[in-house]
């Protein structure tokens, strides 16, 4: 891989991963509840019940999507792939906890260091298509997320959009809730440098319908959303 696509992976060190599930419930208004109506929208698109095998894109740090959905299917099983090695033992750890383990194979690295097996029912990607920078990387994973599930399955994707400085309302109301939670005035101007910094999110709703249409998704409809934050269901298109 090339270092513009290593260069989340590097984001997501040992430091990172220590602060990752605190930090990202102040980040995102509504994590918890945004992983639960994923899980709810993806029982109510694949029926409840029976053996369905989920691809799960990023994985790391929380694997709040499987304990998301392992509350109402318990007999789905999932497949979790991640870069980062700290992340991907946090939610090791996380899986461990919620007696989650027997049912989650993870595997560090890309998808397309991953083992093809047969298609997957469905794919969540929660969190990363707003860290990899230009269209080129995010239509590439997506495009490598619609090679990995069947026609017709569904895909699951959440993450920012919107050029955060295009938002200034958006992005002061960001401020002030990581100073809801305690942060002093500059700690919140290191925050919001560094996000500014630090990630590419698709320009608008619309951006990311393109990426999808161009990766072979369609129908996407959105279900939850949160200052810069959105999460869809889009469709494998079918031959």
């Amino acid at each position: 891989m090339n270092d513009d696509v290593n260069e989340p992976t590097k984001k997501f060190d040992a430091s990172r991963a220590a602060e990752y599930e605190s930090q990202s419930r102040i980040a995102l208004a509504g994590y918890d509840a945004c992983h639960e109506l994923a899980a709810c929208i993806l029982a109510a698109a694949l029926g409840t019940g029976g053996h369905r095998r989920i691809l799960i894109v990023g994985i790391g740090g929380t694997a709040q999507e499987v304990i998301s959905i392992s509350r109402i299917e318990p007999t789905w099983e999932f497949t979790g792939v991640d870069p980062s090695q700290p992340m991907l033992a946090l939610a090791a750890e996380r899986l461990e906890a919620h007696g989650l383990s027997d049912k989650t194979m993870l595997h560090i690295g890309t998808l397309d260091s991953l083992p093809r097996e047969q298609d997957f029912d469905a794919a969540m990607m929660l969190g990363v298509l707003h860290h990899l920078p230009g269209d080129d990387s995010k239509s590439a994973i997506l495009k490598a997320i619609a090679d990995r599930i069947a026609p017709g399955a569904p895909l699951i994707l959440a993450g920012n959009r919107y050029a955060y400085a295009s938002k200034p309302l958006l992005l002061a109301a960001w401020g002030e809730r990581w100073r809801m939670h305690g942060a002093a005035s500059e700690e919140v101007k290191q925050k919001l440098g560094k996000i500014l910094q630090g990630a590419d999110p698709p320009q608008s709703s619309e951006s990311v319908f393109e990426l999808l249409d161009g990766a072979g998704f369609e129908q996407p409809e959105s279900f939850f959303s949160s200052l810069f934050w959105n999460a869809w269901i889009a469709w494998r298109k079918r031959p």
